[in-house]
């Protein structure tokens, strides 16, 4: 079993910063890839950063410059430093991972989300 946990999520007036963190736990072999996915009200998830285990990064064009995606690969964890947020940043962050467990199997994971909120 695999579970992803993010936390750092909350309120922040807008200019302001936040730094995400998803924790993976369970009986991971190898994590591939990690990444954050956002969700506003009636919209649709949509991708905002991955990292790959070479460290090789992607941003979504809207937060290009803003955003940093990091990993620590002897903890499991991702994280997503947050800068100079914009009320339109405001969403539920998702955690996702793609990675392998003991058995070989590889899989898409995700965390339950994080709400964040840009306040004007």
């Amino acid at each position: 079993q695999v579970q992803l946990v993010e936390s750092g999520g909350g309120l922040v007036q807008a200019g302001g910063s936040l730094r995400l963190s998803c924790l993976a736990s369970g009986n991971i072999f190898s994590i591939k890839v990690l990444g954050w996915y956002r969700q506003a009200p009636g919209k649709q998830r949509e991708f905002v950063a991955n990292i790959a285990n070479d460290g090789s990064t992607n941003y979504a064009d809207s937060v290009k410059g803003r955003f940093t995606i990091s990993r620590d690969n002897a903890k499991n964890t991702v994280y997503l430093q947050m800068n100079s947020l914009k009320p339109e940043d405001t969403a539920v962050y998702y955690c996702n991972a793609l990675l392998s467990v003991l058995s070989g199997y590889s899989n898409d994971y995700w965390g339950q989300g994080t709400q964040v909120t840009v306040s004007s």
